[in-house]
């Protein structure tokens, strides 16, 4: 049976010929570590899947420390006739690889993250078994381009091995440079076996060049320029690819390699006020919804396990509205930047930095390693700009309280950043993406920061808004001044704005009115958001590890609402807090403005809609307000669209103020919302006919329960397991009524490793960054689960004076954007407790038999109970918690 091999496809799309051979799949393996590592070969008696690391689960090995790998494959394979040059290539090998083919030295490459290339055509032997022999080096060492590697190493081979046949005469490589205006340049290298005539041609399909070149034998650099009449422009919207072939002949060979370009011209302007800079693509304003993408496979770690793996994650950024994607601190792999070129997202690519300080050898490794990164990936057309350094990683001199930025390491990134600036003038470049304020000069004025609290980001973002001008000291370091660049957020997000990370909890909440307020900036241009999927520590993705889907719950505050509607290039912002408390019958104003950074519908009048409304236990859903105006849209920019005037119900209400931005034809171009904790002095003022009594949940009684704790101010009451809450309940209320039924807000209860009272020991944050602490999903003191496909169901049964009066099923113990009332209780932005959480409403009537005797005798008990066969736990939540603004509610009428 034919063995399948991993990633079989090319790995190379942007550049490839017809003639290779893949060696994915099974090589001998041995290991050493350092202190065991030898010159000599040893006994290879272990096997190793290729192209997986030693340190992953996919490679068969998982062993994950630092050492020497020796690796051997015997093939056998006989290039065709007119093509017998042979070359190894290994797309990744970290660090230090040495190629031996049959026992023969043929070449070292140094550096993790770029292509090994070997000439073996000397050494190998046409149709016969020839021995590869790879030894690879990892130590590990401080002046290693080693890039974010701690939560999942690349030690050794990580990217596809193959043999490739070329002609005698063939080109090298070849960078392309093709602008919206159709004009297209060729930069590359010819290896020329003889002097004489050759012709180079390009054809990409209706665009066809050629050039005629006389040239003596030996390397010659080449050039190769032609116009494109009525280009077909490059776009995350219209991702059009010229793709073709080069060609090399001399009469009797030719080389042959598929590649293709996209035409496309990454710049700046002026933002409408002129007192900012945006960025633009094609020569118009973009606003840039970026992701941090670290890139992390939990069974391949760098390596996605299968080219569908990279399309899909392509197309799960852009089903989000995403059109950004930031690689983090390294080079992707090529076959993912190819499906970013053809399905449309554009890419910030990372260089990998190394770690300790930067020496002079640190700093020649740093060196070679972005040059090969640049001339391997210049020609996809998504890879918008480059970033020099990330939050200093590997600039600091010194330790601890003492380390320091120097000014000469700054005038050494500075000259990174012009070295970039020159090799590649068609992108845009970032010296560094800091954390720290501390640019030097950057073709994008860039921040880093993670908070939490609507106060505290509003502020923040403000602050920084406030302070971008020319002239600047505000996010640069030592004497540099800002110079007018853009302003974009480059990382941002919750997960390190509250003491000991956020854990694995909402985000939802915070990401709303985070966003929000950056469109309320003309300033800003954009932000990269922490990030696509979670990864082993960090639990902030729009997706879970595995890919499976996450529930922000926007859709319960406007019907249809997604994240596609936070990341619409036409926007309508709020200027209010994402939930503000007000009292019965206050009358609300809710500033809005406009962002536009698309010409789709300028010219056009637009309309605005909006509704008051809320969600009542009893009565359901009641709209309060409607309304429409006509909204003129008249360019690029931040317009004040004045403000639309609330006036809130005459009793206690969760009000959610909806807002849709519609198009001339009636399509909705986006939603937004906001909401108003409605109050009044007894928090229990209600639209229903009848009485009701609330009951406090800290009155009850827990029977057998493991644990059970009251938390959010004694607005929750939670247990873990099975067991039950009894309540006493004052009926004297009640005397003349005939009918009374339950009502409260409940759900699951999965109990976490926090949850136990264990004193787990929390490492600071940058431990907590870089280090495998276990479990820490469940023993972060901040965690709650967000809601998400899995669910952790549980059942309620229902007692009145100790009858059965019904039963409730639980689905889960959600937390999303629907627990408002739960982020309302919050007390400490630094901390969260059972942030977004929230249940589902329970409605039970007390049968009437029942009622003659609890009204004789004025109170009656009521249990609810989690069956014994059932382990999901209950939650129950009070006036001030959860989604309704209700607590455990008698009402009679």
């Amino acid at each position: 049976m034919q063995q399948t091999i991993p990633r079989p496809e090319h790995p190379r799309p942007d550049w490839r010929r017809k003639d290779w051979l893949n060696l994915n799949g099974p090589w001998d393996f041995a290991f050493q570590p350092l202190s065991a590592a030898t010159r000599a070969c040893p006994e290879l008696t272990g096997e190793i899947t290729v192209p997986f690391s030693w340190s992953c689960p996919l490679s068969g090995v998982a062993i994950d420390q630092p050492g020497m790998g020796w690796y051997r494959k015997r093939v056998v394979y006989a290039p065709p006739a007119d093509k017998p040059r042979l070359f190894l290539h290994i797309g990744g090998a970290d660090y230090i690889c040495d190629v031996y083919v049959n026992g023969r030295f043929c070449g070292r490459h140094t550096g993790g993250y770029t292509p090994v290339c070997c000439e073996v055509t000397p050494v190998w032997m046409d149709g016969e078994e020839n021995e590869i022999l790879l030894r690879i080096e990892d130590a590990d060492g401080a002046d290693q381009t080693r890039g974010k590697q701690a939560y999942g190493e690349i030690r050794g081979v990580w990217q596809t091995v193959y043999l490739e046949a070329r002609p005698e005469s063939f080109i090298e490589g070849m960078r392309i440079a093709a602008d919206m205006q159709g004009h297209v340049e060729m930069k590359g290298t010819l290896h020329l076996k003889r002097a004489g005539e050759y012709i180079l041609h390009a054809d990409f399909g209706d665009v066809h060049a050629e050039k005629t070149i006389h040239a003596q034998a030996g390397v010659l650099p080449v050039e190769m320029a032609f116009e494109i009449a009525n280009p077909r422009l490059w776009s995350p919207e219209t991702p059009n690819l010229y793709e073709g072939t080069l060609t090399l002949s001399d009469g009797e060979a030719q080389d042959a390699v598929a590649c293709y370009f996209g035409c496309r011209t990454i710049g700046t302007c002026p933002s409408p006020s002129g007192k900012y800079s945006w960025i633009t693509l094609n020569g118009q304003p973009v606003y840039l919804n970026g992701v941090l993408d670290q890139a992390y496979h939990e069974k391949g770690h760098f390596t996605y396990p299968t080219n569908e793996d990279m399309r899909d994650e392509i197309w799960r950024t852009k089903r989000l509205g995403l059109n950004l994607m930031r690689i983090h601190i390294k080079p992707e792999d090529p076959v993912k930047l190819y499906w970013a070129d053809k399905l449309g997202v554009m890419v910030m690519e990372d260089m990998p930095c190394f770690w300790g300080e930067p020496t002079p050898k640190a700093r020649a490794a740093y060196e070679r390693e972005q040059q090969a990164v640049l001339e391997r990936d210049f020609n996809h057309p998504s890879i918008v700009s480059w970033v020099v350094f990330n939050e200093t990683w590997g600039l600091f001199t010194g330790q601890g309280e003492e380390k320091c930025y120097l000014p000469e390491t700054q005038a050494w990134v500075r000259a990174r950043y012009h070295w970039a600036k020159r090799f590649d003038p068609t992108r845009l470049v970032e010296d560094n993406s800091p954390c720290n304020n501390d640019h030097v000069e950057s073709d994008i004025n860039s921040w880093h920061f993670y908070r939490n609290g609507y106060e505290v980001v509003r502020d923040h973002i403000r602050e920084v808004v406030d302070n971008t001008c020319p002239g600047s000291a505000y996010n640069y370091i030592g004497e540099n001044r800002q110079n007018g660049a853009p302003l974009m957020n480059s990382e941002c997000g919750a997960v390190w704005g509250v003491d000991h990370s956020a854990g694995d909890s909402d985000l939802s909440y915070q990401y709303h009115y985070m966003i929000n307020e950056y469109r309320l900036h003309e300033a800003m241009c954009g932000f990269i958001f922490t990030e696509l999927h979670d990864v082993t520590n960090e639990f902030n993705g729009y997706y879970r590890i595995d890919n499976t889907d996450k529930d922000f719950g926007y859709d319960a505050f406007v019907p249809g609402m997604g994240l596609q509607d936070l990341h619409s290039p036409d926007f309508v912002a709020v200027d209010i807090a994402p939930c503000t408390r007000v009292s019965c019958g206050e009358s609300v104003q809710v500033p809005l403005y406009g962002s536009s950074f698309s010409s789709a519908h300028h010219g056009q009048t637009m309309r605005l809609g909006w509704t008051l409304s809320f969600e009542d236990p009893v009565l359901g859903r009641v709209t309060l307000e409607e309304g429409e105006k006509e909204l003129p849209w008249p360019g690029y920019g931040v317009q004040d669209l004045g403000t639309v005037t609330f006036s809130m119900p005459d009793c206690d209400a969760l009000c959610v103020a909806a807002f849709t931005l519609l198009a001339p034809d009636g399509e909705v171009v986006m939603r937004n919302f906001t909401t108003f904790d409605v109050r009044s002095a007894s928090g229990q003022k209600h639209p229903w006919p009848g009485r009701a009594v609330e009951v406090p949940l800290e009155s009850a009684t827990a029977r057998g329960f493991a644990r059970a704790y009251l938390a959010l101010e004694n607005e929750k009451l939670s247990a873990g397991g099975f067991g039950a809450f009894i309540f006493k309940v004052d009926t004297s209320a009640f005397a003349d009524c005939t009918q009374l039924e339950v009502l409260f807000e409940a759900s699951a209860r999965q109990v976490l490793k926090k949850d136990l009272g264990t004193n787990y020991t929390q490492a600071d944050d940058l431990q907590y960054f870089v280090q495998d602490l276990g479990d820490v999903r469940e023993t972060n003191p901040n965690s709650y689960y967000m809601t998400d496909e899995e669910r952790f169901p549980s059942r309620v049964r229902v007692y009145v004076e100790g009858q059965c009066i019904g039963r409730c099923y639980l689905p889960d113990a959600p937390a999303d954007a629907r627990g408002v009332l739960t982020y309302q209780s919050q007390r400490n932005v630094r901390r969260l407790e059972d942030a977004g959480s929230y249940g589902y409403l329970c409605r039970l009537k007390v049968p009437s038999r029942l009622l003659p005797a609890i009204l004789e005798k004025g109170e009656m008990s009521v249990e609810i109970r989690v069956p014994s066969s059932v382990h999901g736990g209950l939650a129950l939540y009070g006036r001030y918690a959860g989604h309704y603004p209700m607590g455990l509610t008698v009402r009679g009428w």
